[in-house]
């Protein structure tokens, strides 16, 4: 790592109408370094990151880059000189191949200019061979898996000769191995000195694979430090402002009588003679890797998927639950893991969101009593702590964490008593990530129950009672809140001690 930092921020500001988003911040980011940026949703990392990247304009400030001044008009401006970005939805074609994809905007012509298909295959294949990964570089981009996506989003900016690779949260939809792939790429990367941006709300990963941090919060810079020199408890300090006391704050509740009972649930190629029981009072934790299966068994109890066979029992009768709306009348909620396409309408607003599902229930002859509507909107942000400027705000304008507390809101108005939470804490800060927490724990105080699917280990450990672990569509163990370990459940999830001390 070289001591010439390859960027560096002077005073940077952008201002919004009505918000500072970006408040004089100063700092530098070293060349060939891994430097994670770190803050809490609306911190201002995206927008110091769309204005590095040319997507916004800077208000006040400057950004130096190899020493020198630069102001970006367009992304692929910021592109043509150096520095890619690489956000959670891709910027690829599915239509096309890998190689076509890597090479759009800049293919290689013959000198009768004719796209010259060889040499942009043979120079994809380079590119694969030097990020070590097996991908069909003829294969379309639509066949391949999220984690072969990423892969060719960072070969089509190494296609570009980036010498600054932004990644924004890399592994959120990633399992456990592929990260392990895409730690190896980025120390590849950083070998041929490369300079990683990494932006994560997995504060673990900082600590695997980054060499320094920087902290902003509510748009200023707040530290910058070696990873090797500020512990866990200090980052989130100086993240939220405040001390998080813990990180997990599950408090214990007696389970009581059953509430939900699922008996050889089979979807045929998907699940496969799936059963468990949901006790009162009680958080389901269910792990495995992506693909075994986890958000599929959500969906087939809450009805949007069919099922082949199999029966569900809602406090001991059977349930016949053949859509959503069945499902919601039966008491059952579920939090999607993609909440932006399943869970939102982001183009309405906070009220709008949070009234979908309790229409029926302010409504008289089909009028909406909007008053009443209002009235239970306005309880739910106070209730919820959600963050907004008023009912009216569009969802899409607010951060993760507050987006996640409107789907969590409509149904806490509804007072379903199952709720099935698919990745509830995905993308969102660490304080946010505790709050949502603490309304689970409201949840369980007011007699509900909880099925929680995660990929974060931590938190399946934490705010589980007990823990069934899937694989391939099966159910492969369960685990007691006290036999249940990283290593117990990775064991269950991989199927092989090979594979498991490979990711250990």
């Amino acid at each position: 790592m070289s001591d010439a930092p390859i960027l560096h921020f002077e005073k940077l500001t952008k201002r919004f109408p009505g918000v500072l988003a970006l408040d004089g911040v100063t700092f530098s980011i070293q060349k060939g370094e891994v430097h994670a940026l770190v803050g809490e949703n609306g911190a201002g990392k995206s927008t110091l990151i769309k204005i590095v990247t040319g997507v916004y304009q800077k208000t006040a400030g400057e950004i130096f880059f190899e020493g020198k001044p630069v102001n970006f008009s367009s992304p692929h401006e910021a592109l043509k000189n150096g520095i890619a970005a690489i956000y959670q939805e891709f910027n690829l074609i599915p239509a096309l191949t890998v190689a076509e994809n890597i090479f759009m905007g800049h293919h290689f012509v013959t000198r009768r200019f004719f796209v010259d298909w060889n040499r942009m295959r043979k120079e994809a294949q380079e590119l694969m061979r030097f990020l070590d990964v097996d991908i069909d570089v003829d294969q379309k981009v639509r066949d391949l898996g999220v984690a072969k996506k990423q892969v060719v989003e960072i070969a089509k900016a190494l296609s570009h000769r980036a010498r600054v690779l932004i990644m924004d949260e890399p592994t959120a939809t990633l399992a456990q191995k592929e990260i392990e792939r895409l730690f190896r790429i980025i120390k590849v990367l950083k070998s041929e000195g490369v300079t990683i941006v990494y932006i994560s709300h997995r504060l673990e990963e900082i600590y695997e694979i980054c060499d320094r941090v920087t902290v902003l919060r509510d748009g200023r810079h707040i530290a910058t430090r070696d990873v090797r020199d500020v512990t866990m408890e200090d980052l989130i300090r100086m993240m939220v402002g405040r001390e998080v006391v813990e990180r997990f704050p599950r408090v214990s509740h007696t389970a009581g009588e059953e509430v939900l009972r699922v008996e050889g649930l089979t979807r045929r190629g998907v699940l496969e003679n799936i059963s468990f029981s949901l006790r009162k009072g009680e958080i389901l934790g269910i792990a495995g890797m992506v693909g075994s299966g986890r958000t599929e068994l959500l969906r087939a109890i809450y009805g949007v998927d069919p099922i082949d066979e199999g029966k569900i029992y809602i406090r001991g009768k059977e349930a016949r639950i053949r859509s959503p709306l069945d499902a919601i009348n039966h008491g059952i909620a579920l939090l999607p893991e993609e909440r932006k396409v399943h869970g939102l309408v982001l183009l309405l607003s906070v009220l709008d969101n949070l009234g979908l599902p309790i229409l029926p229930l302010v409504s008289v002859r089909g009028f909406i009593q909007d008053g009443r509507l209002k009235a239970i909107a306005q309880d739910m942000v106070q209730h919820m702590n959600i963050k907004t400027p008023s009912l009216f705000q569009r969802v899409m304008y607010l951060s993760g964490g507050n987006q996640q507390k409107v789907v969590l809101g409509k149904w806490f108005a509804r007072n379903c008593d199952i709720y099935l939470f698919d990745e509830p804490t995905r993308g969102i800060d660490v304080g946010a990530k505790v709050e949502i927490y603490h309304l689970m724990n409201r949840l369980l105080e007011r007699g509900a129950s909880i099925v929680m699917v995660s990929s974060e280990l931590p938190e399946v450990l934490a705010m589980s009672d007990r823990i069934l672990v899937m694989r391939e569509g099966r159910v492969v163990g369960e685990l007691s809140r006290e036999e249940a370990t990283k290593e117990a459940i990775l064991r269950l999830a991989l199927g092989r001690r090979e594979e498991y001390a490979s990711v250990g």
